[in-house]
């Protein structure tokens, strides 16, 4: 028999996106909306441990949907890998009443979310808060959107001082294992080429494109470099090209968290807006342990376990593209 849960609970967990404060916001008016009991969880799943409870109403949510960052809090918690930890986080849980959960953050974040709900048979939904792009079920995560806008208003930034000086600008932008956000700003600024780990960029092939780039006579070069890329490491990559081309003037910009900051753009605040409402329609319709997404346009779940374990693959018509527009 479907048990349709009562008393929702909503937390952020890991890396903090744009966006999340939108997902929040439709997460709490959507529980509002069905009848349901919202409570905010701070901190995490370190404030699932340490009872770090508010409850939440529509008023609580007004004037974040423009903010970035998260105003439940993001934090990561070695005590919730532990069984005592998750006893100790079921056990607030049961004591405030809540019966149901809902995780925005990453796979790391629902990595936990699953073992959570196994253990104690507890009812857990997932929405995709990251700027990396790299979870298997969704077209596009909360915050990838906003990073590569961030990341591109930088760049073009870049370019201006690259064609003053005649130099080659390596710029490095966030992604971890995943090439989503430097494929898509590489292509949208023009960039000379791209180092990702989705392709097998070498050495030989950096000097060739470089060589190409002098006797096409470009001046204002830029190579768009992610930072889980298996070529090595950015400073790495402008040393051996500082020996190989002396006379050009490299440098290197690493974008950092400047990615992850921001108001976010206005698709990541309809996405977000989509899958809180998304989150909370499915637990009322017996959905457990997946995670909510959005596929060519379609609200889809999918299990935990391929969310986490299967890889999120780039478009490969997005590289055959931007090899053509490199030229």
């Amino acid at each position: 028999m479907l048990k349709i849960p009562s008393h929702i609970a909503v937390l952020t967990s890991g890396g903090d996106a744009p966006g999340m404060n939108a997902a929040i916001r439709a997460v709490v008016r959507s529980a509002v909306y069905y009848g349901k009991k919202i409570t905010g969880i701070y901190n995490g799943y370190e404030g699932l441990i340490n009872g770090n409870f508010q409850e939440l109403n529509s008023r609580s949510v007004k004037y974040i949907l423009n903010q970035g960052g998260t105003f439940l809090k993001s934090a990561r918690s070695d005590r919730f890998r532990t069984p005592e930890g998750r006893k100790q986080a079921y056990d607030n849980l049961a004591k405030t009443g809540i019966d149901a959960l809902i995780v925005i953050g990453g796979d790391g974040s629902f990595t936990g979310a699953k073992i959570f709900s196994e253990e104690y048979d507890f009812q857990v939904i997932g929405v995709p808060g990251t700027i990396d792009n790299d979870l298997y079920g969704t077209d596009f995560t909360i915050g990838y959107d906003t990073a590569t806008n961030t990341a591109i208003e930088c760049i073009d930034k870049i370019r201006d001082t690259a064609s003053s000086h005649d130099r080659l600008f390596l710029v490095e932008v966030m992604g971890r294992d995943s090439g989503f956000i430097a494929l898509r700003s590489a292509i949208a600024a023009g960039a000379l080429d791209v180092i990702m780990p989705e392709n097998d960029t070498t050495y030989d092939h950096l000097v060739e494109t470089i060589n190409r780039a002098g006797k096409n006579k470009k001046f204002s070069n830029i190579i768009v470099v992610a930072e889980g890329n298996k070529l090595g490491n950015i400073f790495e990559i402008s040393n051996f090209l500082k020996g190989k081309f002396p006379h050009l003037d490299i440098k290197v910009t690493i974008l950092g968290h400047l990615q992850r900051g921001g108001s976010p753009t206005v698709y990541d605040r309809v996405l977000a807006s989509k899958l809180g409402v998304a989150a909370v329609e499915g637990l009322l319709i017996g959905r457990n342990k997946v995670m909510a997404g959005v596929m060519h346009q379609q609200i889809i779940y999918t299990p935990f376990e391929e969310a986490i374990t299967r890889k999120a693959y780039i478009n490969p018509e997005l590289i055959r593209i931007n090899k053509i527009l490199t030229i």
